[in-house]
């Protein structure tokens, strides 16, 4: 980050950590209210510290405090999943070349008996697997399986992610895993009766946790419960926990997975430790999750929502636009691209681009990643323990940037001039957060990781020894930082009562990238696997350099007003469409 960059994040971390008295005695933190009230002579002697409100978080203060919800009910949990996910991951993945290689070896023997074949070990490395016509048979198994899963969750995650605005977030939580429940049950009876259950049935469990809105759901869902219980100022910390579990689990999950078949020689019994694990987070959310959307907050997303029903039904009647209004797909992408009330100039642009950035590291997460494995097993001659090692290493580093790296920042350019700007200024007492939209921290930590992921798919595409290609992979993992920062910001955008649905939409572009992406990675990996299997990262570049230009039209302090506010002034637009501060009201 240049001298320059690094001023201008001061700078507005400085300006958001300003505050305003209301009315009521707390005060409303903004983007640009002055750090020191005009009309005092001198700053006031600090008063201790306060603990920050926001808006929702009165709904839940007459409970007990092991009763509230809170982003550390979530991450155990969702850590449990997250093993689950991680850990049958690369096993799954070599229990496909295992199935498959059985059956094509064989068929091969049915039609020549003079072939010696050897047998495929279960769990084993098994390098007679390790040819092309295996490695394009598996390639277009995934590719099924990643279209028919990101077709039915691209449908269902945005559906989830709306009703747990109207009816509450954890028990859709626990919805999203029962999917996994089923799929893993599948791949369990697959492996152990190959004969009499084909590989090819894993393609149903595939189409269940589709079904079930799949990891797409629990991600979406899990970010909108951290986001209702957390203030903004904090909330990019507090989503990038999530994502710290998430890579922890893939870091943990696979080196036990892969010891652990290593030790046994059997794979299945990892899908049962698997299931077991689903069925845990499933249970889990249902029945000791505190909801974090209060009953209020539910009765006036339900009322909202009947209104808009009415007046689309009522613009429609009669025809066959209000039905296909209804079952239209991609309804929930409406939240990106029409004008919403009071939003300004840029928030259309704001959001589109970063979902689309989004949608990019997504897709590139799911679609590269499994084209990545088969290329270290078919270039490098890697087996199950040192593929699950790769992705351990490389989200360990995830793990470490989220949980270490970024808190520090956060505190630094973000927290110590809040607490600075507080002892300056004449405010008294807690102050009330609300949403600001992006300020500049935010955009440039999301700038410094997609640079990140240029350089080290660079790192790929020219690997020539596993060393290098390890080095790349350690480069990307800093740019995992980039996806929990821009959901962050993407909450930061709209009313609290709108997250799900924004959310939402940011899930039906992740079920659509798990369609395109495996399309675009494995379609092309296949083409080229025997004569440059590494086009797959100059695919990758290109992608994420794009991204890069992207979000330079990305504009700080863009964002919706809460429209529940009883304040009867409104903040003014300017003409760059950033929101100018006016005094706001408490939420009644």
């Amino acid at each position: 980050m240049t001298a320059k960059a690094s001023d201008d994040v001061r700078a507005g971390a400085r300006a958001s950590a300003a505050a305003q008295q209301s009315p009521n005695g707390n005060a409303d933190v903004t983007e640009a209210t002055p750090l020191i009230d005009p009309c005092a002579d001198e700053p006031l002697p600090a008063t201790g510290p306060a603990e920050d409100t926001w808006i929702g978080q009165e709904d839940f203060e007459h409970l007990p405090p092991w009763r509230r919800p809170s982003v550390y009910w979530l991450l155990a949990p969702w850590f449990v999943f997250i093993l689950a996910f991680g850990g049958t991951l690369v096993p799954k993945l070599n229990l496909i070349l295992e199935l498959i290689c059985k059956e094509y070896f064989d068929d091969k023997a049915a039609h020549d008996h003079d072939v010696v074949v050897l047998p495929v070990i279960p769990g084993g490395r098994n390098e007679q697997c390790q040819i092309a016509p295996v490695q394009r048979a598996a390639t277009e198994m995934t590719l099924i399986m990643s279209l028919v899963t990101g077709l039915l969750s691209a449908i269902i995650a945005p559906k989830l992610g709306h009703l747990s605005d109207l009816y509450g977030r954890t028990k859709w939580l626990a919805v999203s895993s029962a999917g996994g429940i089923t799929a893993e049950i599948i791949t369990v009876l697959a492996a152990k009766f190959p004969g009499t259950i084909n590989y090819r049935w894993i393609i149903l469990g595939a189409a269940f946790e589709g079904l079930g809105g799949s990891f797409t759901a629990g991600s979406l869902l899990s970010h909108s419960y951290t986001s209702d219980c957390t203030p903004p100022s904090r909330r990019g910390v507090a989503i990038s926990y999530i994502h710290a579990c998430l890579f922890s689990g893939l870091a943990i999950g696979p080196v036990l997975a892969g010891y652990f078949v290593e030790h046994t020689g059997s794979l299945v019994s990892i899908f049962y430790l698997a299931l077991g694990c689903h069925i845990f987070f499933a249970l889990f959310a249902l029945l000791v999750m505190p909801e974090s959307v209060s009953r209020r907050r539910q009765l006036l997303s339900r009322e909202k929502r009947a209104k808009e029903l009415a007046e689309a039904d009522l613009a429609h009647d009669g025809t066959w636009l209000a039905a296909v209004r209804h079952r239209n797909p991609f309804a929930p992408l409406r939240i990106l691209y029409q004008k919403q009330p009071g939003a300004p100039p840029l928030f259309r642009r704001n959001v589109i681009t970063l979902a689309a950035i989004d949608m990019v590291l997504m897709g590139a997460a799911m679609g590269a990643g499994t084209c990545i494995i088969l290329y270290l097993e078919f270039v490098f001659k890697w087996g199950n323990l040192e593929s699950s090692k790769y992705i351990s290493f490389t989200s360990t580093i995830r793990a470490s940037v989220l949980l270490v790296v970024f808190p520090l920042i956060n505190y630094v350019f973000r927290t110590r001039p809040a607490a600075a700007a507080r002892r300056q200024s004449a405010v008294r007492g807690p102050t009330m957060e609300r949403n600001r939209g992006a300020d500049a921290l935010d955009l440039w930590i999301i700038r410094a990781a997609l640079a990140s992921d240029v350089l080290g798919s660079m790192g790929y595409l020219f690997a020539r020894s596993p060393a290098v290609f390890v080095a790349g992979g350690a480069m990307t993992a800093v740019g995992g930082l980039g996806s929990a920062m821009i959901q962050a910001s993407l909450t930061k955008h709209v009313p609290p009562e709108s997250v799900g649905r924004l959310l939402g939409a940011v899930g039906l572009l992740h079920g659509l990238s798990r369609v395109l992406s495996p399309l675009m990675f494995n379609g092309l990996y296949r083409a080229t696997l025997e004569t440059f299997p590494g086009a797959i990262f100059g695919l990758l570049v290109a992608l994420f350099s794009l991204s890069l230009l992207a979000s330079l039209g990305v504009r700080p302090h863009v964002y919706i007003p809460d429209h529940t506010d009883s304040s009867p002034e409104r903040a003014e637009t300017d003409p760059e469409g950033r929101r100018s501060t006016g005094e706001e009201e408490r939420l009644l």
